[in-house]
């Protein structure tokens, strides 16, 4: 239940707190005097989207929070989230002058979509316009859902569905894809084969042009390398000699210059080096020979795979591999598209009767639900003063399925003996319908487990000893829960345990939105309002004090 708002900035409302209990809440106030704006502050902590339009003061933040006693009706979400779940939940929501919205719950930030989905567990508000979902089929549907506790059945359902569809669109695709290849298989084969035969190699194109380089510059390659060895290795006159020589002298006056130890150990390692590469380049010399055709297949090869290239409009020779690869998956898909087709249309065979399966699961649970509810809603309803009053859940197959199932699903209703059941778009009257969705909010909350239903204006259309019953049917509705009510008719106003009113006051530069809480006399005379209008009679004052019973 809510326990307190505070509502800062918003639309006319400068500043604004309200503490509420549970059991039965009125709230009443003149048309115009913003009980709507007080709807619209408590549906922005319940996740409904906003702009800075809402804000009274462009420059300050608008704020609203609300303190509420969960119980166990979000316990769920909050370990889902790893939020931590209090006795007392504090949501808050703020709009900065920029724009930018802010949630908060019990301090920590959190998403719209997750504060929405709290929000959902904790409130359900009804406002009058949302009379009109009587008329949507789907609404329909889900009503009936979840009167008849359907949920685990089409949670397994929509995941076989979400299945089903997603091998139906690969079917789809696959066969569009294999027809559309088999037209162009014939020059897919070629391409492929084209190729294939190239033997194509990663890094093919480096080592090529490396080659090319080398067989370019043989002879060139050839002299430099010998004529490096001949410094080397020449007699007399070659380093290496020399070296040796210098080795040869550092050794010989070793036993009397401790030094030259040292220089002759460095000496002879890079004699032992220079050895090595000397060998090493002579023998590069000698296998720097000019090969006949060897540039001549070098250039053709590096020919080839240009013109490959520049075929297929790619700049390197991986992209061309790609290509290869790519034509002998196609090629390859095709060889076994038979195959990949028969697989898929039998998972999706399989996957149909798992569907119809569970739709008739559905279908058996909402059609032993139907009865129930018609005769729960035909009691109600002739309570509410519609005493010929027929109300009956239509089921029929349709073709095919859905993400529901395969039930399509008619509210249809007749206030009249003499008159046939029909869609309740074509026969109930304003005042019918609101008592109609008052019946099934009753029915619906009682099996959602609410904390706190809001009904804004529900009873709209109605007056006289059918308001009385409407204010009956919401007293009981707060057997266990906390209801509010926001309405225009007395004797709905004077049923409930707590009595709000909205005013407006005006001061010489602004007008404001301001709610208080009534005392017993303070009632009397708001009840007495609502009797007589702006001119508060002393029969008004009498009445009021009966539907008050004081």
């Amino acid at each position: 239940m809510i326990q307190s708002l505070y509502i800062k900035n918003y639309v006319l409302i400068d500043q604004l707190e309200m503490q509420f209990s549970g059991g039965f809440t009125t709230i009443t106030g003149e048309t115009g005097a913003g009980k709507s704006i007080l709807m619209g502050a408590l549906s922005l902590i319940l996740g409904q989207r906003v702009d800075t339009s809402v804000l009274k003061l462009k420059d300050a933040k608008c704020i609203v929070e609300g303190s509420f006693l969960p119980g166990d009706a979000v316990r769920n979400v909050f370990e889902r989230n790893d939020l931590d779940f209090e006795p007392v939940t504090t949501l808050r929501r703020e709009i900065s002058p920029g724009g930018k919205s802010r949630a908060f719950v019990n301090d920590t930030p959190v998403n719209l979509p997750l504060l929405k989905e709290i929000g959902n567990r904790l409130v359900d508000i009804h406002s009058q316009h949302q009379n009109l979902q009587l008329n949507d089929h789907l609404y329909q549907l889900e009503v009936t859902d979840h009167l008849a506790g359907t949920w685990k059945e089409l949670t397994e359902y929509r995941s076989s569905y979400a299945r089903y569809t997603s091998v139906s669109n690969e079917l789809e695709r696959v066969k569009s894809d294999i027809a559309k290849m088999k037209e162009d298989l014939d020059y897919m084969q070629f391409q492929y084969s084209e190729l294939d035969a190239a033997h194509l190699k990663e890094g093919e194109m480096e080592i090529l042009e490396a080659d090319l380089q080398r067989v370019e510059h043989a002879e060139e390659i050839r002299n430099a390398l010998f004529h490096s060895a001949g410094l080397l290795s020449e007699e007399a006159t070659g380093i290496l000699d020399q070296l040796k020589e210098s080795l040869i002298q550092l050794q010989k006056i070793a036993k009397y210059f401790t030094p030259s130890q040292e220089y002759a150990g460095r000496m002879e390692s890079a004699y032992i080096e220079l050895k090595d590469i000397t060998a090493e380049v002579q023998n590069q010399a000698e296998k720097a020979d000019i090969e006949p055709g060897k540039l001549e297949k070098f250039q053709a090869r590096l020919d080839l795979l240009f013109s490959l290239m520049q075929k297929h409009r790619v700049r390197e020779l991986e992209e061309l591999i790609g290509i290869r690869d790519q034509l002998n998956k196609k090629i390859e898909e095709l060889t076994f598209s038979d195959e990949k087709i028969n697989g898929l249309v039998k998972e999706k065979t399989e996957l149909l009767s798992v569907l119809e399966r569970l739709s008739g699961v559905l279908h058996l649970k909402r059609a032993a639900t139907a009865e129930e509810v018609q005769k729960n809603i035909e009691s109600q309803l002739k309570v509410l003063g519609i005493p010929n009053a027929r109300f009956k859940v239509g089921i029929e197959k349709i073709e095919g399925y859905d993400q529901y199932g395969s039930d399509e699903i008619r509210f249809l209703f007749s206030a009249n003996k003499q008159l046939p059941l029909e869609e309740i778009s074509r026969v109930a009257s304003g005042g019918e319908v609101s008592r109609l969705m008052l019946c099934i909010k009753s029915l619906v909350s009682d099996r959602k487990g609410m904390p706190t239903l809001i009904f804004d204006e529900i009873d709209a259309g109605v007056s006289g000893e059918i308001a009385d019953k409407v204010g009956g049917i919401m007293v009981q509705l707060a057997e266990g829960r906390q209801v509010m009510a926001i309405t225009h008719l007395p004797q709905v106003a004077s049923m409930g345990t707590e009595h709000f009113v909205v005013y407006k006051e005006d001061t010489a530069d602004a007008t404001f939105t301001r709610i208080r809480k009534l005392q017993p006399k303070q009632r009397i005379t708001e009840i007495a309002r609502m009797l007589s209008g702006e001119e508060i009679t002393d029969a008004a004052l009498s009445n009021a004090r009966v539907l008050l019973r004081v």
